[in-house]
């Protein structure tokens, strides 16, 4: 009886690769079928129009003076 060692070795490799494969697949498929029920359950709030213009420049200066703060600090030390 002679065993082929490297035909073997190739068997147990396309055995785990097709495992991993389907079980990835899997996941994902679950992963999408979760995420839709959440979005149709618990869908995410829309902001209103009006109010995001204002907190989008409010941002904005608060990042400036961030940015700013940050680089005095640097100067400084």
């Amino acid at each position: 009886m002679e065993t082929n060692l490297v035909l073997e070795g190739v068997k147990f490799m396309i055995l785990g690769m097709g495992t991993v494969f389907v079980f990835l697949i899997i996941m994902i498929a679950c992963m999408n079928i979760i995420s839709s029920v959440i979005n149709k359950f618990f869908p995410e709030p829309q902001p209103s129009a009006g109010a995001s213009g204002a907190n989008a420049q409010n941002d904005k200066k608060k990042i400036v003076a961030a940015i700013t703060a940050a680089i005095a600090h640097h100067r400084q030390g």
